[in-house]
């Protein structure tokens, strides 16, 4: 099994389609999973896939108020 490949924060921005400082935010604030290599953080697809599965990037864990009309 070939090993998976270590993902910049601005990749693994793209691929939650979020910018690349809400990513920082995020494993600061959050718990996003992330390895510090050197002096870069690097990210795991599938590591960072089951984190949002789990309610990772749930805006209601923090506090964060529902924007108004959401219906929510």
């Amino acid at each position: 099994m070939a090993a998976e490949p270590w993902v910049t924060a601005e990749q693994i921005a793209r691929h939650l389609g979020v910018a690349k400082d809400t990513i920082y935010r995020w494993r600061e604030l959050k718990g996003l999973p992330a390895h510090k290599i050197g002096r870069l953080w690097k990210f795991q697809i599938s590591e960072v896939d089951e984190w949002v599965r789990l309610g990772g990037a749930d805006e209601h864990e923090t506090g964060t108020p529902t924007p108004t009309g959401s219906g929510q």
